[in-house]
């Protein structure tokens, strides 16, 4: 195939995430002019092969059902047509080949060929992974975390630390912030003392134990069950739509938010991402790889943007089944930071990676164009990063 040909089929990598889901996936992004446009701008390659050969990933997500796990399946299952048979993804949702906590090593061993993780879970193995997703009080926005990654050198350590284990980290995926499910209200930083709560560990775990709760680690698809036995009485997980499919409205009668327009204090970017064997990704051509890559950015634009309109559905169905939302005030995001300051530098410290991320996100957090952090939040903390 030539240039010329590759540039006339770009349009195919637009087509959500195959030429037969264009009007769903154009519909939860404003219409297909803008899947149109957001795919032009990146500029993700059709590729095709005429060796006759089609080389299988089994990939497996962290989603266990709901929206998430469907845009996922139908992202996985297009990459065939858009390669023209070169690279299929078989997708498995969670625990379908391994648990949850078992994704890396079924990568890194090469039992799945990829994986699609809240990349968050691999806080205990490598602390740096804390810098590589949305933490208490860090970086609030996508456009933040989009930054951090593609601009200001994220991306590159990333890599950099995933080779170490013989994976490819491929990019970031977003999909939104967490929310909390409980059992009983929670109107301030106080209500969470006493609390069994589940947490994804790390940070976010330190955060709330500091706050009171008695945290446990607990996969997405162990939390319903949990909550139903009465084993935890406070969870948090993902936004609105996914929780609603998962059922936490028959098991929990309220939602935790922060202040109005801060739906997020904790996690407000809770980010996966695309991360492959090495083996596997060094067995693609250049141009496959490349076309991989785009196809990151692709699904992560539309993976976002349909489950934020999922969600703008699943409020109207939590308030028709009765769940009551209460808000944190403007005082108990004070009180966390005041938790969480020592907590990020703590987590940056553990190693000379972790500091690395930590500093970049710092800097652009007390820079002119955000400012959210000052010197007097951060007087008398030290970072180890040289």
């Amino acid at each position: 195939m030539g240039k010329s040909d590759t540039t006339a089929k770009t349009v195919g990598a637009a087509r959500t995430f195959t030429r037969r889901g264009l009007l769903k996936g154009a519909a939860a992004v404003g219409g297909t002019a803008a899947v149109m446009g957001a795919v032009g701008e990146i500029g993700a390659p059709f590729i095709g092969t005429a060796k006759g050969q089609t080389t299988t990933w089994k990939i497996q997500t962290s989603w266990p059902g709901g929206i998430g796990l469907e845009i996922f399946k139908e992202w996985c299952n297009g990459i065939v047509e858009l390669t023209e048979g070169e690279l299929a993804f078989q997708p498995f949702g969670a625990k379908e080949v391994v648990g949850a906590w078992q994704l890396f090593d079924a990568v890194k061993n090469g039992v799945l060929e990829a994986m699609t993780p809240f990349t968050l879970y691999w806080a205990g193995r490598m602390p740096a992974s804390v810098f590589l997703s949305s933490y208490p009080l860090g970086l609030r926005t996508e456009g933040e975390w989009d930054t951090f990654y593609y601009g200001l050198g994220g991306l590159e350590i990333a890599r950099e630390l995933f080779a170490r284990f013989d994976m490819y980290y491929v990019g970031p995926i977003q999909h939104g912030p967490n929310i909390i499910h409980s059992k009983v209200p929670i109107r301030s930083i106080d209500d969470f003392k006493g609390r069994k709560m589940r947490v994804p560990g790390g940070m976010v775990a330190e955060l709330f134990s500091a706050a009171g709760a008695k945290t446990t680690l607990l996969p997405g698809s162990e939390i319903f069950p949990a909550l139903e036995k009465g084993t935890i009485d406070v969870a948090d997980y993902v936004g609105p739509a996914i929780n609603y499919a998962l059922g936490f409205h028959q098991v929990a009668k309220y939602i935790s938010m922060g202040p109005p327009g801060y739906m997020s204090i904790y996690q407000p970017v809770d980010l996966q991402d695309l991360t492959v064997g090495m083996k596997a990704w060094n067995a693609l051509s250049r141009r496959m790889r490349e076309f991989v890559e785009m196809q990151v950015h692709v699904y992560s634009r539309i993976h976002f943007a349909r489950i934020q309109k999922a969600d703008q559905d699943a409020w109207k169905k939590f308030d028709e089944a009765g769940t009551v939302v209460t808000r944190l005030s403007q005082e108990d995001v004070d009180k966390f930071i005041k938790l969480a300051v020592p907590l990020w530098f703590k987590w940056a410290n553990k190693d000379k990676d972790a500091a690395r991320l930590f500093k970049i996100q710092l800097d652009y957090m007390m820079s002119g164009s955000l400012g959210y952090v000052t010197p007097d939040m951060i007087k008398g903390q030290k970072l180890n990063w040289t």
